[in-house]
């Protein structure tokens, strides 16, 4: 190749063809063909310069006379606009011919030499990621330690690193374990961090992440709930297969080397310290030169994937935890982490599910929300609404020892002090509240008047129970507490009659 380029300098410069061909060793013949090719190409010494050896061997053969006269595309640009949404190599062909036809690469050639080019690329580049189409989300395998200021308790900080596909924008932070809460927070941040969400997220078969792995695997439901929040689509990679999430890998092999390698000799005492480090550090890695492509990572972030990322919601998604499903009882009440909520009373016998977050208990039955309970933690305690109980329960429910007083003074002294024995007599007001639904029924049925009679006369006899009601009611003894009726206060005067004189050994 070198004794071609010399050729062609020396054919520049003016010599003979046989000049040329004592100095080369091609014979005349040769460098007459060379001279005749180099007049039909056009092409300067400049040019010639800057060929490869494989274009100048194409431009002095007899195969594509004219190609190498053609414009070269900018294939930095060309690369660049083909990682956006709905861009196409026809259209981007089309557009480099509009300027001058004449110089233009034929489609096929065009085509071709862009995959020449893609291949120079760094092995993270060879795939083509869409902008604002994925993001890569993995841990590092390094931990950084930290050391608790009032236990002095020391714990190993997991470091969650995500990448988008597009641009290499990459995200970090430290949470305390690899558990499903700090995964789905370490999500919520990564969002945040990025202004917006991609179409597909692209997580490894960690359990948080996927509960069964296979062709179609399982996933974590909270997980699954974080998606639907964001709009975004789970895709794990395919176990064994690295290539699915190569971005991840690299992602965590940069930010293990030019930020925990950097960390690793400081000291820290919780994790909102290591990840104020780990941002100040984000931006020297965004913002640091691509080798081999210009600009850097935040540059692209901002020109190709941040104008395409799913707008954020307004609150984010607030992490919480499933249930196994449980059957409703009789109560219409279902026990979650030891407090008992109603659910309504239509579904008793039903398997009902239990979502929980951090304030809200939520309870769903055939995948739809049947009601929501402000979350408690007092183990052993219940709490009802109203409208889920039945008629009935919900009157009995609405009746307080107060409220059964100020029923009862309505009709008389005697019936207060009836339901006043009633609450006095029983240890739990429960009882007390039965028994007096049991007055108020013996009150409708036999009416007020009659009712505080019947109370009247259980207070003479010193019988203040219900059932004694009950009993001068259905006798119908009222009548014999009137006091217009003479009563006998003592026993009358019969000499067949023993005082206490005649036990004292006195006659009378």
């Amino acid at each position: 190749m070198n004794k071609q380029r010399e050729a062609v300098r020396q054919i520049e410069l003016g010599l003979s063809n046989r000049e040329v061909s004592r100095s080369t060793g091609y014979s005349h013949t040769t460098i007459n063909k060379y001279r005749k090719k180099l007049k039909q190409s056009i092409v300067t010494w400049e040019v010639i310069q800057k060929m490869s050896d494989h274009d100048l061997v194409k431009l002095l053969s007899n195969k594509r006379k004219k190609l190498l006269a053609k414009r070269v595309p900018d294939w930095v640009y060309i690369h660049k606009e083909l990682q956006k949404k709905y861009m196409t190599r026809q259209l981007l062909w089309e557009e480099y011919c509009v300027s001058d036809p004449e110089t233009a690469y034929s489609y096929s050639w065009f085509t071709h030499t862009y995959d020449e080019f893609r291949k120079k690329l760094d092995l993270s580049m060879r795939m083509i990621h869409k902008a604002g189409e994925k993001i890569f989300v993995d841990y590092a395998g390094t931990t950084i330690p930290y050391t608790e200021r009032d236990t002095g308790k020391e714990y190993q900080a997991q470091v969650f690193v995500g990448v988008l596909g597009c641009s290499n924008h990459t995200f970090a932070c430290a949470v305390r374990s690899q558990k499903i809460r700090d995964w789905i927070e370490a999500h919520n941040r990564m969002f945040k961090y990025f202004g917006g969400a991609t179409q597909l997220l692209i997580p490894d078969n960690l359990k948080s992440a996927v509960i069964k792995a296979g062709s179609i695997p399982v996933l974590n439901r909270s997980y699954q709930e974080l998606a639907n929040h964001y709009g975004t689509i789970i895709i794990p990679a395919r176990v064994r297969k690295p290539q699915d999430k190569s971005k991840a890998e690299i992602g965590v092999q940069v930010v293990s080397r030019w930020i925990i390698a950097r960390l690793r000799k400081r000291q820290f005492f919780s994790l909102e310290e290591i990840n104020k480090a780990i941002a100040d550090l984000l931006i020297m890695l965004n913002e640091r030169p691509f080798k081999k492509l210009p600009g850097n990572r935040q540059e692209r972030f901002e020109k190709l994937d941040k104008p395409l990322l799913i707008p954020l919601p307004e609150t984010p998604y607030e992490y919480a935890e499933w249930g196994a499903p449980q059957k409703v009882g009789n109560d219409y009440h279902i026990c979650v982490q030891g407090h008992y909520y109603s659910v309504p009373y239509a579904l008793v016998g039903e398997r009902v599910e239990v979502r929980v977050s951090a304030h809200i208990v939520e309870v769903l039955f055939s995948g739809r929300r049947v009601t929501s309970h402000e979350r408690s933690d007092q183990i052993g305690e219940h709490t009802t609404k109203k409208d889920h109980q039945p008629k009935s329960h919900r009157y009995f429910a609405e009746q307080t020892p107060k409220k059964l007083k100020a029923w009862a003074k309505a009709i008389g002294p005697a019936s207060l002090a009836i339901v006043k024995f009633q609450f006095a007599r029983y240890p739990h007001d429960v009882i007390g509240l039965k028994a007096c639904s049991s007055l108020k029924r013996l009150a409708s049925s036999y009416g007020d008047v009659e009712f505080e009679a019947a109370c009247r006369r259980a207070e003479q006899i010193g019988s203040l129970t219900v059932k004694s009601v009950r009993s001068i009611l259905q006798h119908g003894l009222t009548d014999l507490n009137d006091r217009n009726t003479p009563q006998q206060m003592s026993l009358p005067l019969h000499h067949n009659l023993r005082g206490p004189e005649y036990y004292a050994g006195k006659e009378v």
